[in-house]
């Protein structure tokens, strides 16, 4: 017994150094990101087969009043929501609640319909829709409050597509606006009470919610631009994201981020064969990377569908969530500063790669 107990000490000891050290590998990613003053705060971290192998944090989460960004700092995690949605919306799928060819006017009865092919599901998931996005950057910088997921339509509902639905790609955040009304209509609950009991709780994720205009909450990031994605970060002005919840308007933390990633490849939310679906191409004609139903498809032919992920891009943020489902591997980065993708991206892919040489290792 006595020597079981000096091995598993020895192993705790041993572990415990290995993941300092490559605290320390992550941290010194962080900090030259920072150096420079043109990302204010940022976090990252990747784990293998669940558990956390490197994680920091570096920079400010508020430069005014000299506050650290922390591992458990609050912020914006941009459209990495959209694969939160596009799940719940599986959810319902497997349940046989929602069918994925059919019309929005099934589940949205007063939903326009349009001259030739009316919308689906499907179309929604994969940004095949012809909805358009956002007009100009007043639009995407609102203050405007629309109280529900459904007054929100009315930024865009009645206005004309841009192609017929079905026939091209075309990113766009009002697309997952819509996503969130059907599965209020389908659920006969509000969209973040769906949420928080259908992905947020089953991931055990604490820290994880819908952010609230001029809420103030505790251990929550400032928000941080750079000016044409040029310069020092600097005080950016808060946006209502109300118009867009289901596609941009979530908070959340690190922790909470890997603790997603995880679930979902341990099939916590859907099924294997569901997720198998999600992870096809969809997108018809792309641009850049493939897009399934909620994740980008970021390795290319024979293996598409073996690495995704989806970035964020929004005002106070700029992160990247990658996950290789053969491997058992989650990265995640999140920054406290938009217009900082020419920084953040190339981190975000060393954290890749160190996760899967991690994963090699193991």
């Amino acid at each position: 017994m006595k020597n079981h107990i000096i091995l598993l000490a020895a192993f705790l000891i041993s572990f415990l150094s290995v993941t300092q050290n490559k605290d320390k590998e992550v941290n010194l990613l962080l900090e030259k990101i920072v150096s420079e003053k043109e990302v204010a705060g940022v976090v990252a971290g990747y784990s293998v087969e669940g558990k956390t192998i490197g994680q920091s944090s570096a920079g400010y989460s508020n430069i005014k009043e000299n506050k650290k960004f922390k591992l458990d700092t609050k912020l914006r995690m941009g459209s990495i929501a959209k694969s939160m949605t596009a799940l719940a919306i599986m959810q319902l799928v497997e349940k046989g609640l929602i069918d994925l060819d059919a019309s929005i006017q099934t589940y949205i009865l007063d939903y326009p319909i349009h001259e030739k092919t009316q919308i689906t599901i499907r179309h929604l998931l994969s940004h095949t829709s012809g909805i358009e996005g956002y007009k100009d950057g007043r639009e995407s910088n609102t203050t405007v409050n629309y109280p529900t997921l459904y007054d929100a339509l009315s930024l865009f509902k009645d206005h004309d597509l841009l192609f017929e639905p079905g026939t091209q790609y075309s990113y766009t955040t009002y697309g997952y606006t819509v996503l969130g009304v059907v599965i209020e209509k389908i659920s006969g609950n509000t969209f973040e009470n769906y949420m928080q009991n259908n992905i947020w709780n089953k991931a055990e994720m604490t820290n994880t919610g819908v952010e609230k205009f001029g809420v103030k909450m505790s251990n929550k990031s400032e928000l941080y631009s750079r000016n044409n994605g040029k310069g020092k970060a600097k005080i950016a002005k808060e946006n209502n994201l109300s118009n867009r919840i289901p596609a941009g308007g979530f908070y959340t933390t690190l922790e909470d981020m890997l603790k997603f990633g995880n679930a979902l490849l341990n099939n916590v939310f859907v099924k294997e064969n569901t997720l198998n679906i999600m992870r096809q191409h969809h997108s018809l004609e792309k641009e850049n990377n493939a897009y399934g139903f909620g994740w980008f498809l970021y390795a290319k032919k024979p293996n598409e569908g073996a690495l995704i992920g989806h970035p964020g891009g929004q005002t106070g943020n700029t992160s990247f969530l990658f996950i290789v489902p053969s491997k058992k591997t989650v990265s995640v980065i999140l920054a406290n500063t938009s217009r900082a993708q020419s920084i953040v991206d190339p981190v975000a892919n060393e954290l890749l790669t160190l996760s899967l040489t991690s994963a090699k290792k193991n």
